[in-house]
């Protein structure tokens, strides 16, 4: 009897590759043929990162690559994700089909393709799905809070509260949103946020994301990556909307529940080239928790002024901080840093480019983490019990970062406008002061409970879900 075959496909932004792929070798694990798709773009990237053989894959692992029809870029910066949405949508249903006509021909090495798991932003899937009669799986790799604010997009715009251009309501609660008691305009996921204009990138993702949500009842089931203890309400509401939803989170966890080892193990898909260990060996010589780790993630585009005032804001605080700053941080420009902080900060600091997050956060040493509020960010944080000094640059980061601060407990949201001397009081209070230990202490909490979800004994709630996700969804017979 043939292998069941599951072709994974992400949005092609680092955020969304990563807890695809954690998601396929988890299906590899349970006896399923893998073919993970990446653009032709992250394909290069992948192997001018990874190496030339870093996409050759196992026999039963397979990578593909299907064009995004963008023009030619620059090939080591992120794509602007408008383009990217408008670009998947009109262009990519027609290479996907062929890539999977191609492997379900008989001179094909791999089995029939049985079923399909598509990222909620890739939803034109669902039709090659549907002719096939295969299930297809729709996995939104946002927060539950994110995907919940999400589906009231349609609601705002029929009550005439988009777009928003200023900051007139941006206070103002909203009582109508059942999963997101509490929350206001300012905490809603950014697209909101436009001119109304329709070459405005915040207007082409609003209109994307109505789209992409109301595909979601023709999907066979939904996953998040996230677990029913972290956010109860938001994961009720979205389970009132479409009844198959499955929380399967944190991945990165439950992925310690079924052990891989070998070349399985070693498959990365980091779209930078990560710096040598040196950072682990230098974490390695500091205190526990004396240590801020900075990470604005893969997307957070910057200006120079912001990256100086949180430069001085780490340098002000007198902490100990590794900083990863990628090539591309800085919007059409380096990064470049005063010369007066590195040499104030030699001592004292570790800049890299990029580096394997949950590694690092992992690190007895880690203090308490600066980020953007990625999903991602958000939940391997919470999963070691780090506090979190909160930035949302866009998207659902703003939802993650009131969630984790006014609901969970677990972060400080600094101002916007990032001025120096605020990050270095906050950097001061998180690791020093009487705030910075209630937020501690209310980590490990969530930390117990990440563990407790994912556990295989006694069974999780996401581990639990995993399992039925696999046995009737993915490997239910085919429909007629």
């Amino acid at each position: 009897m043939a292998r069941p075959h599951a072709i994974c496909i992400p949005f092609p932004a680092q955020g969304h590759i990563n807890p695809m792929l954690q998601l396929a070798k988890l299906l590899h694990h349970k006896g399923f043929h893998i073919t993970f798709v990446n653009t032709q773009f992250n394909h290069n990237r992948l192997l001018r990162s990874r190496g030339s053989k870093a996409m050759e894959g196992l026999p039963s692992f397979r990578f593909e690559a299907i064009p995004d029809g963008l023009p030619v870029s620059n090939p080591d910066t992120t794509q602007e994700m408008a383009s990217l949405a408008v670009s998947s949508t009109n262009y990519c249903l027609d290479p996907f089909r062929e890539l999977v006509k191609r492997l379900n021909d008989p001179s094909s090495e791999s089995p029939p393709v049985t079923c399909i798991v598509s990222d909620g932003s890739m939803s034109f899937t669902h039709k090659v799905a549907h002719q096939l009669r295969i299930p297809i799986l729709l996995f939104w790799t946002c927060s539950a809070s994110g995907l919940d604010a999400y589906a009231h997009y349609r609601q705002l715009a029929e009550k005439n509260l988009t777009p928003i251009d200023g900051s007139d309501c941006l206070d103002t609660e909203i009582d109508w949103i059942p999963g997101l008691k509490g929350i206001k305009f300012k905490d809603l996921p950014s697209f909101i946020r436009n001119t109304g204009h329709h070459d405005d990138p915040n207007y082409i993702m609003f209109n994307f994301i109505i789209q992409e949500v109301e595909r979601l009842p023709q999907a066979s089931a939904m996953i998040l990556n996230t677990f029913d203890m972290l956010e109860t309400d938001a994961t009720e509401a979205l389970r009132s909307k479409f009844p198959a939803v499955y929380t399967v989170g944190p991945l990165h966890l439950l992925c310690d529940q079924f052990p891989m080892e070998g070349e399985l193990k070693s498959i990365g898909c980091n779209l930078w080239k990560e710096d040598n260990a040196q950072y682990m060996k230098w974490l390695d010589t500091k205190e526990v928790g004396s240590v801020v780790y900075v990470n604005f993630g893969s997307i957070t585009v910057m200006t120079a002024k912001q990256v100086i005032e949180f430069a001085w804001g780490l340098a002000n605080s007198k902490f100990t901080f590794l900083w990863i700053i990628r090539p591309d941080l800085v919007n059409g420009e380096s990064a470049i840093l005063p010369e007066e902080f590195v040499t104030e900060t030699k001592e004292r600091s570790f800049l890299a480019g990029w580096c394997p997050q949950e590694q690092v956060l992992n690190h007895p040493s880690i203090g308490c983490f600066l980020t953007h509020c990625g999903w991602n960010s958000t939940l391997e944080s919470i999963s070691v019990g780090v506090p979190m000094l909160c930035w949302p640059f866009f998207a659902e980061q703003r939802t993650n970062c009131w969630n984790s601060c006014t609901r969970l407990g677990v972060g400080m949201e600094i101002d916007s406008n990032g001025d120096r001397n605020v990050i270095g009081d906050m950097v001061r209070e998180m690791m020093v002061g009487e705030k910075g230990k209630e937020i501690k202490e209310k980590a490990l909490e969530l930390k117990k409970l990440a563990q407790v979800a994912v556990a295989a004994s006694p069974a999780g709630q996401s581990y639990l879900n995993f399992e039925e996700v696999v046995s009737n969804v993915l490997m239910s017979p085919p429909s007629k």
